[in-house]
C-alpha cells in the first residue's frame, strides 16, 4: 500500500522554508546599504585628503 502525501503538511513545510529564506535574506540585503554607505564615506575621506595634499604641496 502506498502512503499518500499530506497536502497540508507540504504547504506548511513550503511556507516554513519560504519564511526561513526571507529571514536569512534580511541581514544580507541590509548589509548592501551599509557597505554602500561605507564606500561613500571612504570616497569622501579620500577626496578630502587629496584636496588637503594639493593645498599643502610646496610650489
Amino acid at each position: 500500500m502506498k502512503s499518500k502525501k499530506d497536502p497540508s503538511m507540504f504547504k506548511t513545510f513550503t511556507l516554513g522554508l519560504t519564511v526561513l529564506w526571507l529571514v536569512a535574506a534580511v541581514p544580507l540585503l541590509s548589509a548592501c546599504h551599509t557597505t554602500a554607505g561605507a564606500g561613500e564615506d571612504i570616497s569622501r575621506t579620500g577626496k578630502a585628503i587629496e584636496k588637503s595634499a594639493e593645498r599643502n604641496t610646496p610650489r
